[in-house]
């Protein structure tokens, strides 16, 4: 029992294999709660069922051809293309600009980086209530405002063609700070040294910013890209308590039609499940096709 003891011990006592001791728990936690949910969500997807998995039927692939036909999951997943295609790039060059702004290490920098934080820390749900409180028909304020100047009465929340742009400010005004502070540590990494280099040959701030500050901080900004946009394609809390997919439907992203269907409309997880896999096959090729374009273009 001793020596088996000992042979034990010598043979985890090497770096190279007790490295997986360390990693074992991560591992575990992505097996339980990410890998085995994904083969076991394939599964409920070809299963006419409820919530409370009672009275399941398999079905096999009748579920993807009814989402294929299904003209609420049409419109849903083409508002999510909307809301991915217009909310991204504004983030994205929004966090850019202000991060060029602030770099320097100043008080009022700093104050602004604070400032501009905050949202990003606060629950997505108390955001969209408090902006639904703000921009109400009857008592929103700037709502109220906006009558002041003479426009009328405005229905920010109840308005198509409206409500869709409404949804996107919200969401730029909420994640834009994580994209700016991630964008100002890749600034500030850049050396100095070819600051420098680019003040002797005679080359001014925006040509320093396309020909050096760009080039440098690319991995930080794909980073930021391909997270913003799975982000978006996954939107729901916003959507949710901003308007529920309304009105008319123009408001619907993917993820808030799975949820109605799984919870509230016809309580089919099994069809639900087979749209949330539509869902990740976008999601995986947009991914695919963003990291090899990254490869490509890395300096």
């Amino acid at each position: 029992m001793g020596n088996k003891w000992k042979n034990l011990r010598s043979y985890w006592n090497k770096p190279q294999r007790a490295a997986y001791l360390f990693l074992l728990p991560a591992a575990i936690l992505i097996l339980v709660f990410n890998i085995i949910p994904l083969f076991a969500s394939f599964f409920i997807s070809m299963l006419d069922m409820g919530i409370s998995f009672n009275s399941a039927k398999f079905i096999g692939l009748d579920n993807f051809k009814e989402a294929l036909t299904d003209r609420r999951f049409i419109n849903s997943l083409i508002v999510t293309i909307k809301f991915t295609v217009i909310e991204v790039p504004i983030q994205m060059v929004l966090g850019l600009v202000l991060s060029a702004m602030l770099t320097k290490n100043t008080f009022t920098n700093k104050l602004f980086r604070s400032i501009y934080f905050i949202p990003i820390v606060c629950s997505a749900t108390a955001i969209g209530i408090m902006w639904q409180i703000i921009l109400h028909s009857n008592v929103g304020l700037i709502t109220y405002w906006v009558k002041l100047l003479g426009f009328g009465k405005v229905n920010f929340l109840n308005t198509p063609g409206l409500t869709l742009g409404v949804v996107i400010f919200v969401s730029v005004w909420r994640t834009f700070g994580i994209s700016t502070i991630i964008l100002i540590s890749a600034m500030q990494n850049v050396p100095g040294d070819y600051y420098e280099a680019a003040d002797i040959d005679g080359a001014g701030r925006i040509r320093q910013f396309f020909s050096i500050t760009l080039p440098s901080i690319m991995p930080s900004f794909w980073f930021l890209l391909m997270t913003r946009v799975i982000g978006s394609l996954q939107v729901f809390d916003l959507v949710f308590t901003l308007t529920d997919g309304g009105p008319n439907y123009t408001t619907e992203t993917l993820v808030t039609y799975v949820y109605n269907r799984a919870f509230d409309v016809g309580n089919r997880m099994g069809y639900a499940t087979a749209m949330s896999e539509f869902l990740f096959l976008i999601i995986m090729v947009i991914t695919l096709i963003q990291y090899r374009i990254m490869k490509k273009t890395e300096y």
